[in-house]
């Protein structure tokens, strides 16, 4: 990715990698991973949205950094992962299942945290073996599992038939983005972030999503506009977290608010005011807080007392 797409110093530019590495996946995909931080410290692994790159984590990694082994990577066709004809919840899965194979050792546990798609992908994996060896804990953040082109509020009408199509015509389009222009902030500030967002925050995020090729952008809308993953949310059996903003227009809280009710060890919802879709970028203390609390809670040296916590969950 060049830097011209990314905030070049900062908070929000990209910090520098400990190590790279490859994760292929099962269709021969090859996905761009990074590591920061102390290698044996507890890991999270950071799956980013639609139209992002690991520089949309840059603020939330320099945080956790400091005391967990952060493992973060390009879905497929975004930041330096090349692009595929393949654009599915099965590949999303896939290349999850991927990256935690290449990552973490066998056995080795780790807190997930997805953003946006990065939420649907941990969600279309669920059940799956990787899962369940790999993942201590979830976090679900700015997401939901269905309904996303109806329940969307970027255009400024009563939901319907109407809002709806019009919806998964605007987020499906082949329009180029361009340059990063004032005009084209106001856009994705108004789409995607809250209404007191600073600039720089604002600025970091377009550079991101503009870099997104205009083929891939649309190839995964598609796939987003016919999002149904409701029926694995019975599989995500790790203690998952959910969080949103009160003014995501993206991923309204009713998401969020539906997760929580649904999954089967929901342990916590938080509703950030007024913040919009980007809360990795809007609030990256909140989102690095709830990772740090699932670190500390399912990945603690205290095996009885994560066996406590369980117990406890379960009990009505």
């Amino acid at each position: 990715m060049s830097r011209l797409t990314q905030a070049a110093a900062g908070r929000y530019a990209p910090p520098a990698a400990r190590r790279e590495l490859v994760a292929v996946s099962a269709d021969g995909a090859r996905l761009h991973v990074e590591e920061h931080g102390d290698p044996d410290a507890p890991p999270v692994v950071l799956a980013h949205g639609w139209t992002c790159s690991t520089a949309f984590w840059a603020a939330p990694i320099r945080d956790l950094a400091a005391d967990h082994r952060v493992i973060a990577y390009d879905q497929r066709g975004h930041g330096r992962t090349p692009a595929t004809s393949r654009y599915s919840t099965t590949a999303l899965a896939d290349d999850l299942a991927a990256v935690l194979r290449a990552a973490l050792a066998p056995g080795e546990r780790a807190v997930l945290a997805g953003h946006s798609m990065g939420g649907m992908t941990i969600m279309a994996a669920a059940g799956r073996p990787e899962l369940d060896e790999h993942a201590a804990a979830v976090l679900l953040c700015s997401t939901g599992s269905s309904r996303l082109a109806a329940e969307a509020r970027v255009v400024p009408l009563r939901p319907g038939r109407l809002r709806t199509r019009l919806t998964r015509a605007l987020l499906g389009s082949r329009a180029p983005l361009g340059p990063v222009t004032p005009p084209a902030r106001q856009v994705l500030k108004y789409a995607t972030m809250g209404p007191g967002s600073a600039p720089d925050k604002v600025e970091a995020c377009a550079r991101i999503v503009h870099a997104c090729p205009t083929a891939v952008r649309h190839g995964w809308s598609r796939v987003l506009a016919d999002l149904d993953v409701d029926a694995r949310l019975a599989a995500l059996t790790a203690p998952t977290a959910v969080l949103g903003g009160t003014a995501d227009r993206l991923s309204p809280i009713v998401h969020a608010r539906r997760l929580a009710a649904a999954l089967p060890r929901c342990v916590g919802l938080t509703e950030l005011a007024g913040m919009g879709h980007m809360t990795p970028v809007e609030a990256p203390e909140a989102v690095a807080g709830a990772v740090r609390d699932l670190a500390r809670r399912y990945l603690a040296d205290h095996p009885q007392e994560t066996r406590q916590q369980q117990q406890e969950e379960r009990t009505p």
